[in-house]
């Protein structure tokens, strides 16, 4: 009967995972590019959808600047103060990069599931890290400042040494093979397994046949682990938290 419950509940999850992707693409609110024709996405739902051009080589200034602003911690629990950083002339929206990491984080999914922490974003002060979008040259320094190669596959890391959470650029803008054009499910991905790292988590591999992803398996690279194939999964929590009983 729990395997039941629990097929149940992947699939729900994935449902929802598809739902928001077709509502994002059906919207109507979309409005036309100055050279007509094209649309441009233009609600958070729209833009997390969307894939944006970066080259798997680009390099950047390797100067960061801070997105402004101040995001309250809304749960409770421990309060993780955060900063987000973007690297100087990216291409990308960096309001939007630190939006989705505030949403991502602070979803009930997330690692704050369960009232066990909540997250706040900060532009100054202390903080335990920092999320950085960066191209994926500087992105491969940075690792390397912790002894990872990100390199050979173009990826993301946590770099422990530091005090930076790296996302690779190229995989915020152009998503990988494994998740195909779930963007938005893949960025949330991204941000969860990378702060998971940061977190204390390590990496883990596909439990079951046709099992949701743990957020820690290397879903940028595969899905496939000991002739075991998990489906995409961005969450760490992915089932709803169970009910107080009276």
């Amino acid at each position: 009967m729990q395997e039941s419950t629990e097929s149940t509940a992947q699939a729900r999850a994935t449902d929802a995972v598809k739902r928001s992707e077709a509502d994002a693409a059906s919207r109507s609110d979309s409005r036309p590019t100055p050279n007509g024709g094209a649309e441009v996405p233009v609600t958070y739902e729209q833009k997390m959808a969307h894939k944006y051009p970066l080259a798997p080589n680009a390099g950047g200034s390797g100067e960061f600047r801070t997105v402004e602003g101040h995001d309250e911690a809304p749960g409770k629990g421990e309060v993780v103060r955060y900063r987000v950083d973007v690297e100087e002339g990216l291409p990308l929206d960096g309001e939007l990069f630190a939006e989705a990491v505030h949403r991502t984080l602070n979803d009930e999914r997330s690692w704050g599931h369960g009232g066990k922490r909540t997250f706040e974003r900060v532009s100054s002060g202390d903080v335990k890290f920092v999320v950085t979008l960066a191209s994926p040259r500087t992105t491969a320094v940075w690792c390397a400042k912790s002894g990872l190669d990100t390199t050979e596959d173009n990826v993301s890391c946590d770099s422990a040494m530091t005090d930076r959470v790296m996302i690779n650029a190229y995989r915020w803008a152009q998503g990988s093979q494994t998740y195909g054009d779930q963007m938005h499910a893949y960025r949330q991905m991204l941000i969860n397994h990378e702060v998971g790292h940061r977190l204390g988590h390590d990496h883990e591999s596909c439990p079951a046949q046709g099992a949701l992803a743990p957020v820690m398996m290397q879903q940028t690279k595969f899905l496939t682990t000991d002739d075991k194939t998990c489906r995409p999964n961005p969450w760490p929590f992915p089932e709803p938290a169970p009910r107080p009983t009276s």
